[in-house]
């Protein structure tokens, strides 16, 4: 068990991200007592504020003048003097905190992190701020190793994908676009790790033609709304889009290509995720409207996997599947894999890449493990017991390889609590075949306004603010409450310019 006393609350999330870092799997709790008794085996970390009164420096809302000391126990006994800082403001006080916790737990492990300190989700932010704010690369290399104490490879990626984004991004409309999102909230089945909003269409079926009554009312209320502003990507996703039947999917496209101005779209993208689900006749229904970019997605070539993990199609469907939609004319499509499945080798990656580069894609989203709270694998750990996820540097590199045999980049790139080996998500892709709204999703630098349940709306506003609005997961409700909320929407964007 790991406890941690904390006399400053913004560190809370940062302290817990380095220790599920360092000790993937281990309890962590918070306690409100200063002096703590250990059990064997157990770790206490003591994070202690006091005055400093000789120093300008400023660390509470309240101007407090103050520094941070820091010890780490282990069966109760101190590992070691314990470490202390002044401070200069809120970001200082993270930023060395993160470090001092982090030199702590590697000399305590006698292990490095790829990401150093890094525990957001969006490490990509941090170059690419810098880079639009002017700094060099050099000081962007600097700033990431030395006080995020990012590793070379990491660094490196980072700042590639940051200037990739800059240049793709390039082309929107900051002030006066969006891009919509529209979640279909229904699948063939729930995958064991997935912990979207989504229901089983075998058990749903006969609520999807009343979910897109709703989805219309939103889209009405988006069009009028919206109506003086530029619309520059939109996407489908879920769940998976294509468990609609070919005249549901017809319904929903021509709603959504009668009732906005095309002129600036960029791109439009619908998930066709599940194999299982794909017909050609909801291929060619697809096709006759002005989508750009689809997603087949295998998230493994290993047929013990798949049924494992609850997907409930095979191999061979996978490939059925993308190679219909290339005799349908599809000329992007992305596939997703998942570094990590339970029981999964480096050999079964291995196979899995080497299945996918004879399809030979134009988009692969590479994602780690991340075992969500809500995930079957969380909620129903005794049917997985003993099964291992591993993942590390030398997998991760072996899809990085891959990509660059099929003649992709890596242009966006993510992170999530409880990854597998604390790796990362990657998307890459062959030039002119990225995903714009993947990067917009991450950076947060454009308004998306979301549809269907459990979407969530966020608007950016022009000075870097951005408030949220999310709507209900549940079916039944979201279909009883579309109305309340189209107004949850119309009072986030009453001021929104």
């Amino acid at each position: 068990m790991i406890y941690f006393y904390l006399e400053c609350d913004t560190l809370d999330n940062d302290i817990r991200s380095l220790f599920m870092a360092f000790y993937p799997g281990r309890a962590i709790k918070r306690i409100e007592t200063k002096e703590y008794a250990c059990a064997e085996g157990d770790l206490f970390l003591r994070v202690c504020m006091s005055d400093c009164a000789e120093t300008q420096c400023l660390a509470n809302e309240d101007n407090t003048k103050k520094k941070m000391t820091m010890e780490l126990m282990q069966d109760g006994t101190l590992l070691e003097d314990a470490c202390e800082c002044e401070l200069s403001d809120r970001k200082d006080t993270k930023t060395k905190a993160k470090c001092m916790l982090y030199c702590l737990l590697s000399k305590l492990t006698k292990k490095e992190l790829p990401w150093g300190t890094l525990t957001g989700i969006r490490p990509t932010k941090i170059a690419r701020t810098m880079l639009m704010e002017g700094a060099s690369d050099e000081e962007c290399i600097d700033y990431m190793k030395n006080q995020m104490l990012c590793g070379e490879e990491k660094t490196m990626l980072s700042l590639d994908i940051a200037k990739r984004e800059i240049k793709l991004l390039d082309c929107l409309d900051y002030e006066d676009g969006y891009s919509l999102y529209v979640g279909i909230a229904f699948c063939p089945t729930t995958c064991a790790y997935c912990s979207f909003t989504s229901y089983p269409v075998s058990r749903f079926g006969d609520r999807v033609d009343a979910y897109l009554d709703s989805i219309e009312k939103e889209i009405d209320y988006v069009a009028e709304a919206f109506k003086d502003k530029k619309l520059n990507t939109i996407y489908i996703g879920g769940g998976t889009p294509t468990t609609l039947e070919p005249d549901q999917l017809e319904r929903l496209l021509s709603k959504i290509e009668n009732s906005f101005n095309l002129s600036f779209l960029q791109e439009w993208t619908v998930e066709a995720g599940r194999p299982d689900s794909i017909t050609r006749e909801k291929l060619k229904t697809i096709k006759r409207h002005p989508v750009t970019r689809i997603s087949i997605n295998p998230q493994t070539m290993k047929d013990e996997t798949l049924e494992l993990i609850g997907r409930r199609h095979t191999v061979l469907q996978v490939k059925d599947a993308f190679l219909l939609a290339r005799e349908e004319g599809f000329d992007n499509i992305n596939m997703d894999i998942i570094v990590g499945l339970p029981q999964e080798t480096k050999e079964d990656v291995e196979n899995t890449l080497e299945e996918i580069k004879k399809l030979g894609p134009d988009n692969l989203t590479v994602h780690s493990l991340a075992i969500k709270r809500a995930a079957r694998l969380n909620t129903q750990k005794e049917e997985y017991a003993g099964m291992k996820s591993v993942n590390s540097e030398s997998t991760m590199e072996l899809t990085q390889d891959a990509a660059e045999e099929m003649g992709m980049k890596p242009y966006y790139l993510y992170r999530q609590k409880n990854m597998t080996g604390n790796m990362e998500n990657v998307g890459y892709a062959k030039p002119g075949k990225e995903g714009i709204y993947n990067i917009l999703i991450m950076e947060e630098m454009q308004t998306i306004v979301a549809l269907g349940a459990g979407a969530i709306t966020k608007a950016v506003y022009p000075n870097g603010r951005i408030e949220r609005c999310e709507n209900v997961k549940d079916i039944k409700t979201y279909l009883e409450k579309t109305d309340e909320m189209i107004e949850r929407k119309k009072r986030l964007f009453a001021d929104w310019k």
